[in-house]
């Protein structure tokens, strides 16, 4: 059974972190404070932006990813047999900074072997009032593959990637989503580099130099979401988010989104989609012609990266316009992505997040009535 989103408008999930929280974050890293003082920052931080986003109007709160450094790599590492290396920032010769994939191998066999979310899952359901829905959020399996392809994963734990990687892997989001089920978690949202990547030629090269084929990477990623989708909870609603980058408001990959749109929006037995169409590099809305029925495209309409506020009636139209493709009431809106996926946030003012949200709740409920 497919699950329908809270509200007609979201958000992706990250926030910028107080500068409170950004200190405590380094007397940890000094030795000057504990993990469970550090732990205790963190609380409070969380607690304010739970409020924040209930001031707002959101129907589903985040805890901002308030304890993550990297919203990827902080989860990823916690499953046995996963390595990860710190990214490296490259400075540009225009003075912008990227942040290079940081390498994740996977070098035994990979297992669920203790509950990665649930502690902070429900510190934050703890936090959230009547009426509305703690989302947490997560990166996708994906990721475990597509940095390095077959390089990446050890031949001695996985002589064959089919079906034994990908089943493990699968097995191991699949505990993590029963731990959180069983905590009375009910929205899970799976964040992907990985599939939107595949829009930017320079990435496709990427990926047949590491000896993978583009055009097939997709559909071999929709059947890998499945094993996971097979063993979500029932009751819970299980969401991916499209990331084309998003460190200090850079962006890593362009394109349209028709290399993979059939894979995602048709092969995928996701609830829902967040696509980021925030300017010209995510191309137009004719990829969402293959949107099946029952399914929700959240448009991510509304860019984080800069202060610039869109209007209402630009975001009108770019509605009516994904509304050729798509049936109207199976889309919705929000951000293009979150406020801050890395510790470091993106380059825009604090108080421009509210006005950003504010903008997306009020346009929604303009356009698709007060729900």
């Amino acid at each position: 059974m497919t699950m329908q989103l809270p509200a007609r408008y979201d958000h992706v999930g990250s926030f910028l972190r107080p500068k409170y929280l950004l200190e405590a974050r380094e007397q940890k890293a000094r030795g000057d404070i504990t993990p469970e003082q550090l732990r205790e920052v963190e609380d409070k931080a969380i607690t304010e932006i739970v409020k924040f986003q209930e001031d707002v109007g959101l129907k589903s709160i985040t805890d901002g990813e308030f304890r993550r450094t990297y919203f990827h790599i902080d989860f990823l590492e916690q499953l046995d047999g996963v390595k990860t290396d710190i990214p490296v920032t490259i400075v540009r010769a225009d003075g912008s900074e990227e942040l290079a994939p940081p390498v994740m191998r996977v070098i035994d066999k990979v297992r669920h072997t203790r509950n990665i979310q649930l502690a902070d899952f429900q510190y934050l359901k703890g936090q959230v009032g009547p009426g509305r829905t703690a989302k947490v959020t997560i990166p996708s399996p994906t990721m475990l593959h597509f940095r390095g392809g077959r390089a990446g994963i050890s031949r001695e734990a996985y002589p064959e990637l089919e079906p034994t990687f990908y089943d493990d892997v699968a097995n191991a989001y699949g505990d993590e989503l029963r731990s959180l089920a069983a905590a009375g978690c009910t929205y899970v949202q799976m964040d992907d580099t990985n599939l939107a990547y595949l829009c930017d030629e320079k990435m496709r090269e990427a990926a047949r130099q590491r000896g993978d084929d583009p055009n097939e990477l997709p559909h071999r990623y929709a059947k890998f979401i499945n094993k996971v989708v097979a063993q979500k909870p029932a009751g819970m609603l299980l969401a991916m988010h499209l990331c084309r980058g998003n460190f200090k408001s850079t962006h890593a990959a362009s394109g349209n989104y028709e290399p993979v749109a059939e894979a995602l929006l048709k092969e995928m037995d996701l609830d829902a989609y967040f696509m980021e169409y925030d300017d010209e590099r995510s191309g137009d809305f004719k990829p969402l012609r293959f949107l099946p029925k029952g399914k929700t495209v959240v448009l991510g309409l509304v860019t984080t990266k800069f202060d610039t506020m869109e209007s209402k009636d630009a975001l009108k139209r770019r509605i009516e316009e994904a509304a050729k493709y798509a049936p109207l009431d199976q889309l919705a809106l929000s951000p293009q992505c979150g406020f801050s996926s890395t510790v470091h946030g993106n380059n825009i003012a604090v108080q421009a997040q509210r006005k950003k949200l504010q903008l997306v709740i009020e346009t929604a409920q303009e356009v698709w009535g007060s729900i």
